[in-house]
């Protein structure tokens, strides 16, 4: 007999998610395969807020919390970069997350869709294949749908097999230099660059937020902030057509392959996963650029002029 599939679609919503935590809770003593829900709560280091205290002021009950602050390659200069395959799995067994558990990955109601996108890539690329990402918990909370607070509760953990990093979903930094090298040139392959930060960011107007870093935006590339994705009110996906539509609008062309980049590799995965979302290009053919602007922007040398400023 088949197994009941919960969820149909990468995105889930509040509705959607509640009924599927009700057919299969993720408690220690179900042993099929469960929906766990995942907190990948997370702001920016200038914002005085934390992941971890909003997670226990208010999460779906029975959440695992992801920190993206912890769960990296820590011998890297750069923040949040993904994690060796070694420390993927002892993160995942610590949460208590098995192979086959379908996990969806959820925002803060504070900023809404912000880093579960990133997280959700992370599972993905590291060969978890049930994920999904709640549109979102923000809407969750809007709709009255139960919450808990407090100290975490006890998790069984669990040996998680290490896994392959599938390393089609990563760009370098060599890589993304010589797309930037080649933009605009004759005969250049075509990878199109697509920057997740403010317009004020990519323009050089405004400062990064990272202290020292100069802002401004790479050669060929192309802005869609990623606020550009979302709904200004509910924080969540904009529909499948709206989606289609900006990209038209900002000269994305679906047939060729797109490097996704943003300040530290998080927002650049809301555009992949709002690329995915309105079927605009091949999804085999979209990558992350995982250092991003923080990256980028302390590599590159002056004399290379890979740091543009509009006049």
């Amino acid at each position: 007999m088949e197994p009941r599939r919960n969820l149909s679609s990468y995105l889930v919503t509040p509705t959607e998610l509640a009924e599927a935590l009700k057919k299969s809770p993720p408690t220690p003593i179900n042993s099929d395969p469960r929906v766990v829900p995942l907190c990948a709560a997370w702001f920016l280091p200038n914002d005085s807020r934390k992941g971890i205290d909003v997670f226990r002021q208010q999460r779906i009950p029975k959440a695992r919390f992801f920190d993206l602050d912890k769960v990296i390659d820590k011998r890297s200069p750069y923040p949040h970069m993904l994690p060796s395959a070694r420390t993927f799995a002892e993160a995942m067994g610590e949460l208590g997350i098995r192979k086959d558990d379908t996990v969806v990955v959820y925002d803060t109601k504070e900023l809404g869709i912000f880093s579960a996108p990133r997280v959700a890539w992370t599972l993905r690329a590291f060969g978890h294949s049930k994920v999904h990402i709640l549109n979102n918990f923000k809407l969750w909370v809007d709709e009255g749908l139960p919450t808990e607070s407090g100290e975490f509760y006890s998790v069984d953990c669990n040996p998680y097999p290490i896994p392959q990093l599938d390393e089609g979903k990563v760009a370098s930094f060599e890589e993304v230099k010589e797309v930037a090298n080649d933009a605009n040139k004759e005969g250049a392959e075509g990878i199109q660059l697509l920057d997740a930060r403010p317009n004020g960011r990519f323009t050089g107007k405004d400062p990064e937020p990272r202290e020292g870093l100069s802002s401004g935006h790479m050669p060929g590339s192309i802005n869609v902030p990623f606020s550009a994705v979302l709904d200004p009110e509910t924080k969540a996906f904009l529909p499948k057509d709206q989606l289609r539509k900006l990209f038209e609008e900002k000269g994305v062309d679906p047939s060729k392959p797109i490097i996704a980049s943003c300040g530290t590799g998080v927002t650049a995965v809301a555009i992949a996963t709002a690329l995915e979302e309105a079927g605009y290009g091949d999804p085999s053919k979209v990558k992350v650029y995982d250092g991003s602007w923080t990256e980028w922007a302390q590599r590159v040398q002056p004399s290379e002029n890979l740091i543009l400023k509009d006049e």
